[in-house]
């Protein structure tokens, strides 16, 4: 699956992107489903674990330093009603957001998802 994201890369955001799928999905405990959840309506996530036992964890991927959801994420969450909501971001401290998510560098969330198991 990963090789067909890489071949599919147009763009640095584009990589920056498949890189943490990739980082992240390695670091998820072993049986862990990875899936993007998308509806007609506008409510998206972009990557959406599923972890043995039937826990979700809903991650978000932002290139900002103030990264700001959208609606679609919230109300995606209204609709799987992830276990954990965590957004991905470029900075270098982890930081509470609304709703109980967490806002965490790429390397936190992968240890997040290693501790999870």
């Amino acid at each position: 699956m990963i090789r067909k994201l890489y071949s599919a890369i147009r763009s640095p955001v584009q990589a920056t992107r498949v890189l943490s799928f990739e980082t992240l999905c390695a670091a998820a405990p072993e049986g862990t489903q990875a899936n993007f959840y998308r509806t007609s309506a506008g409510a998206e996530i972009d990557l959406v674990l599923t972890l043995p036992g039937g826990r979700i964890v809903a991650i978000e991927i932002k290139r900002s330093l103030s990264p700001k959801l959208e609606r679609g994420f919230y109300h995606a969450c209204e609709d799987l009603k992830p276990e954990r909501r965590i957004v991905i971001y470029p900075g270098m401290e982890p930081f509470p957001l609304r709703d109980g998510i967490e806002v965490v560098p790429l390397q936190h969330a992968a240890q997040t998802l290693r501790d999870i198991s």
